[in-house]
This record gives structure tokens, sequence and C-alpha cells, in this order.
């Protein structure tokens, strides 16, 4: 490593956290992470001119409050084909009472149960939520819960890290997937996932060191790709601040599209965004060399936590720097449909609903709490 830029990062990073609040600590683990480790990594790669993508943001946004938690941050949302919503909370702080509930009447109820949310520091985390990242409602009915087991963001949980597929017509676990040490190992920090039940394919960014985690569904074979690749390491000539914060995260948001062709994913502090055709990545024999070369560099739009695909291939993600919300077209056009500085307070993770609407979970990082952490809803 590259001690020196890792000297400089850590003692700046120092003076940063001795002027922030205590209780925002455990947020800033994961930003440090990322700075350690984008530090020691160039991409060498000029950036595309693709200002003829960008917008300027005039629509008025009609953003819909549906949930709000008084208490506890969340980051993930997901809605059911029948509407059902369901919220994750990752365990951030000390304070820490449920890891995934369903919103019924307005208020959290632990999903699928109580056992499941019911874990304590010094527990077995096997059968437990210990630290989840992300929830995904797919096609056929089940709900994705990915459980990164980072507590506070640190290393991985006594192996904890996991992927569970919940049915939700019976709430029951239908699998439990675990990955080996060479896959997710305790320095990684899985956080998005996107599901390809048509070939039986899910998705993952892993943000701490970089890198698409790709899990056959069917056999629960794992393989690590694109690990220390460019694409998936935050531009350092980007210079990403959000409320006087300079922050370098890596790999995050993930999107696939509705024919399951193209897998688009970017790092979270800088408005590059790249794509892979899936077929590639389904196939594990397929070198890490052609991998390299199959990533397309789409050139510069925002920056964004989360993004997802609609029936139409329309992308949708966050701007955190403009506390919008963009669509960028399957021609790479780029519009801001939703602008506010008020409610989109780190728009994070997204569903779209079967009545057509785009649901936002705002996380607040980076923000000083703002009760209740909300989710909105805006008509597409």
């Amino acid at each position: 490593m590259c001690q020196d830029g890792i000297m400089i990062i850590r003692h700046n990073f120092i003076k940063f956290a001795a002027s922030t609040n205590a209780e925002h600590m455990p947020k800033l683990n994961l930003l440090v992470l990322g700075i350690f480790l984008a530090a020691c990594n160039n991409s060498g790669q000029s950036n595309k001119n693709t200002t003829d993508t960008v917008a300027t943001a005039s629509a008025v946004p009609q953003l819909e409050e549906v949930f709000g938690d008084n208490e506890y941050q969340l980051t993930g949302v997901a809605v059911a084909k029948d509407g059902r919503l369901f919220a994750n909370y990752p365990y951030w702080a000390e304070k820490h009472a449920y890891s995934v509930v369903e919103v019924v009447n307005g208020k959290p109820v632990p999903y699928p149960d109580t056992t499941w949310n019911s874990f304590k520091k010094g527990d077995d985390g096997q059968n437990k939520f210990v630290c989840v990242q992300s929830v995904v409602a797919d096609d056929q009915g089940f709900l994705w819960v990915v459980d990164a087991a980072g507590i506070n963001l640190g290393p991985v949980y006594q192996g904890a890290n996991k992927v569970l597929k919940i049915n939700l017509a019976t709430n029951q676990i239908d699998r439990i997937y675990h990955f080996p040490e060479t896959v997710a190992g305790k320095d990684s920090y899985l956080n998005d996932i996107r599901i390809d039940n048509v070939n039986g394919f899910a998705y993952m960014t892993t943000s701490t060191n970089g890198g698409i985690v790709v899990l056959n569904i069917k056999t629960g074979e794992s393989r690590l790709v694109l690990h220390d690749h460019y694409s998936v390491k935050a531009d350092q000539h980007y210079h990403f601040e959000k409320n006087g914060r300079t922050m370098i995260v890596n790999s995050d948001g993930i999107a696939l599209t509705p024919d399951q062709q193209w897998l688009y994913y970017k790092p979270l502090t800088d408005n590059k965004l790249y794509r892979i055709n899936a077929s590639l990545l389904r196939n594990f024999k397929t070198s890490m060399r052609t991998l390299q070369d199959s990533v397309q560099d789409l050139g510069r739009f925002v920056t964004t936590d989360g993004m997802i695909c609609d029936n139409a291939g329309n992308l949708y993600m966050g701007d955190l720097e403009k506390n919008a919300i963009v669509k960028i077209t399957p021609d790479l056009q780029m519009h801001y449909i939703a602008q506010d500085k008020t409610k989109l307070l780190w728009p994070d993770s997204y569903s779209i609903s079967a009545d057509g609407y785009l649901y936002i979970s705002c996380s607040q990082i980076t923000y000083p709490p703002v009760m209740p952490y909300k989710i909105f809803r805006l008509k597409l």
C-alpha cells in the first residue's frame, strides 16, 4: 500500500472526526475505508466528454411521504408486486432494534419475525440479521435481503455475511446464501443487489474493497469480479463534498436492464457510469482479463448512491450534490425529474411499484439527523 497517502488521509480524517458529532462516527467508518482503499488506486483512464447528456433541473418535485421512522436510520426500500412495503436498517450505531421491517399501517413490524431481528453483539449471527444493508423485492414474489454483517461498518462479524431469499407468500426463509472468503471475506461490505430470475443469477456490489459479486442463485456458487478495476474505484480526480465533508467511496449503485442484458454500476463518490454485458458475468469461465476489457465507460452523469431500471430500460438515480432524482434514457439522455433540498436528504435506495411509483429511501448520510428518516414516492 502507498503508506504516505494513507497517512495523509488518516491525518485529515482524524481532524475531520474531531469536529464531528460522535453519533455519526459509525457511518464514517465505511467512508474512511473507502478513502484508504481508493488512495492507492488510479484508473489511469481519461474521461469521456458527455456534457450533452446533462440537463438543467427544472421539474417540480411531487414527492409523497409514505413512511417515517423517528428513531432509527434506514437505508433500503422494497415494494412487492402486491404493494407491500419493506425497509431495512443497518447496524451502524449502538442504538439498534430491528434490521428488516414490513411497514404495516404506517408502523415498522420486524420481518419475517422477531427472532431474525433479535441479534445482539455476542450472538451467533448465522441465523439472525446482523447488519442488513439492502432489501429488494423481485418479480417472482420473493424478498432478497443483503446482510453485510459489518457492525458499525467494521469487519464481517464471525463470517455471518449472507443473502436471504424470503417467500413473501409464506413469510418463510426459502434459502440462505453464504460466500467463501475469496468472494466476500472479512473486509468485504456487500451493498446492493439485483436479481435475474430468468437466468438464475444475482449481482451485488462490494463497496469497501470494490468489485462485483456474481451469485448463481440455483447452485449457490459465487465469484468476485472486477476487483480493483478502475470502474469499481472512485475517481480520485473528482472532488465529492457534501455539507462540508469530502468523501471517497467505491462501487455501490447497481442496476440490471429488464432484458437482463446489461448490468450498470458505479462508484458512489464520482459521477462516472459504467456497464458490462451480463452474459459475460454469468459465464464463470469468462477470464478476468476479458471482463475487464469488456467494461464500457459511459461517461459522466451524477453522483448517486443506489440506482434502478424500469421496464422500459430507463435508469433512475439520485444526484446527491443537488438533492435531486434523475432519469437516464436508454440513449443516455439525462433529465431531472425531481429536486427538493429539504426532503431528498441523501436519496439512498429505490424500488418501483407495480402501479408506477418510484420509492426513494433517504438515509441522511453526511447530514445531522432530521427525524424522522423517511421514504418518499414519486409518480413516474
